[in-house]
């Protein structure tokens, strides 16, 4: 069983930061990826940042230069630096993360519970 935990959402004027974090925790051997997510009421996800297990990095072209995505895999934890936030950041970000459950090859594939970022004009 394997949980991912969101936490760092709230309320910040345009222009300020925020720093989202993802724990993930349970049967972990190890961890592929993990990937961020952000997603408006009635519209569809859409991908913010991705990090491989590696360190290779991928962003949305809305938030490139502004957002940063780092992990820490000691601590099985992804992070998400946002700054220079905009209005139309605000939603509800979610993680994601693709994990090796033993060394024999058994993926879990999850999402956590989504935390909201609202920023204000």
């Amino acid at each position: 069983q394997v949980q991912l935990v969101e936490s760092g959402g709230g309320l910040v004027q345009a222009g300020g930061s925020l720093r989202l974090s993802c724990a993930a925790s349970g049967t972990i051997f190890d961890i592929n990826y993990m990937t961020w997510y952000r997603q408006a009421p009635g519209k569809q996800r859409d991908l913010v940042a991705h990090i491989t297990r590696g360190g290779v990095t991928t962003y949305a072209d809305s938030v490139k230069g502004r957002f940063t995505i780092d992990r820490d895999n000691v601590k099985n934890t992804v992070y998400l630096q946002m700054n220079s936030l905009k209005p139309e950041d605000t939603d509800v970000y979610y993680c994601n993360a693709e994990i090796l459950s033993d060394p024999y090859g058994s993926i879990w594939n999850g999402w956590g519970q989504g935390t909201q970022v609202t920023v204000s004009p």
